[in-house]
């Protein structure tokens, strides 16, 4: 159980709280690439509270800049791209992606005082298919060169999804081993569990999650954040590893259906503090991702962004099939099984109401290491996992691992021996991958 004023700090990202101030000096995602065509139409964001326009100039460099015109208001997302930057529909101001005015077209010497407007605006980059922002103060960091977003487009899915409810309790499900023994399992394999057979096994996670329900949790600081540690003892002289992280400040990589030669990640962005957006990241470094694959990624939701099974149709919960196919009767897809449990906890989750126990280990980690760092941000101090050096995520050793191992093997000197150097590592995982 945390305080109300601590769980007001980790849930509240408006300009000019503590949270909301802390996450504005990570990149954050405000739109997928495939959103913003080269030659389409401006579009209208909201991020942490802040309603902004991203556009791409005619130059096909993305924009952030405040959704409202500096002369009066008027909403830039109707706005002309012409002439390098966004033009006003109302007075034709034209704004760079700077936030400079370039031209107030109705005034003498197309306005001789336009170099006084500094309309907001925030840096942006590209990568990994999504347009990220720098919203916070100074020079931005380096953008960290995660491998979901440096591998080639061929091997790697993204998506987004609108989910009804704080970033903070979607990203605390991620980091929540316990949960896949209930919400996830399926009472028998389906034929997609039966393509996921586990390094060093013959059986498949859902298998080997149902034969050992209690998992023991351990977890690490690390420079990102946190390595969680999820071992279950399926018998045969035998223990199952999963190896899953939380990474600063807002989102987690897990387990997935390229483990071994990649993995999942899932980066929570408030819209405000009652909704976010889930970016969904899934790569290989070894392959392309098949066709297939890619189709039932996108099969879960209607429209690109928003989810088949939903609070408002009680995301098709089937009762019958609870009795033979899975445990929670909503199908197959785990993004709607985990848009219930944490949407239902309500918009804003009431943390000073809950009940923590042992198997909550890493979620009370992640929080206290979240109010540790928006304290350090509030007295001054950098925050963690930050770095002017783009491949400094490299050297923090960001790994996903779902392994069967003797039952005598230690987890954590386990991880040790797979460590040094990080290509060693990911040569063993791609060669495991094959095997």
């Amino acid at each position: 159980m945390i305080s109300a004023e601590e769980n007001m700090l980790l849930t509240q990202t408006g300009k000019g709280t503590p949270c909301g101030e802390l996450m504005r000096r990570y990149w954050q995602p405000v739109a997928l690439a495939e959103e913003l065509a080269q030659g389409g139409a401006p579009l209208a964001v909201q991020i942490m509270g802040e309603k902004l326009v991203l556009f791409r100039d005619d130059q096909g460099r993305p924009g952030l800049l405040g959704i409202h015109c500096s002369h009066r208001g008027t909403d830039l997302s109707y706005g002309r791209v012409e002439d390098g930057g966004l033009r006003c529909l109302y007075h034709g101001w034209l704004y760079n992606i700077e936030g400079r005015c370039l031209e107030q077209p109705g005034e003498p010497g197309r306005g001789e005082h336009r170099d006084a407007i500094r309309h907001p605006a925030y840096p942006c980059k590209e990568a990994g298919g999504v347009i990220f922002a720098y919203m916070g103060p100074g020079e931005p960091p380096a953008l960290p060169a995660y491998e979901f977003l440096s591998v080639p487009a061929e091997q790697r899915e993204v998506t987004k999804i609108h989910v009804v409810c704080n970033y903070l309790q979607a990203n605390e499900g991620n980091i929540d081993p316990l949960h896949l023994s209930f919400l996830h399992r399926n009472l028998q394999d389906s034929e997609r569990d039966k393509q996921r057979v586990v390094p060093g096994s013959d059986a498949t996670p859902n298998t080997l999650i149902g034969k050992d329900q209690r998992p023991t949790i351990e977890v690490d600081i690390t420079e990102f954040g946190l390595r969680i540690y999820s071992i279950r003892k399926p018998g045969d002289g035998k223990q199952y590893l999963r190896v899953t992280n939380y990474i600063y400040p807002n989102l987690a990589a897990f387990n997935g259906s390229t483990t071994g030669e990649g993995y999942s990640a899932h980066w929570h962005v408030p819209i405000d503090d009652r909704s976010h957006w889930k970016y969904v990241f899934l790569f290989s470094r070894e392959r392309p991702l098949s066709q297939d694959l890619r189709d039932r990624i996108r099969a879960e939701t209607s429209d690109g962004n928003h989810l088949k099974r939903n609070k408002d149709n009680r995301y098709l919960q089937d009762r019958a099939s609870m009795k033979t196919q899975t445990f929670s009767g909503m199908g197959f897809h785990f993004q709607a099984q985990d848009a219930f449990a944490t949407e239902s906890q309500g918009a804003v989750q009431n943390r000073a109401e809950e009940h923590p126990v042992s198997s909550d280990k890493a979620i009370v980690a992640a929080r206290k290491l979240l109010l540790n760092a928006i304290r350090a941000m509030c007295d001054g101090r950098e925050p963690p996992h930050l770095s002017g050096d783009p491949n400094a995520s490299r050297s923090r050793k960001i790994v996903v691992l779902s392994e069967v191992l003797p039952a005598d093997v230690n987890p954590r000197e386990y991880m040790k021996s797979l460590e040094s150097p990080e290509r060693e590592l990911e040569g063993k995982l791609a060669r495991r991958s094959k095997s």
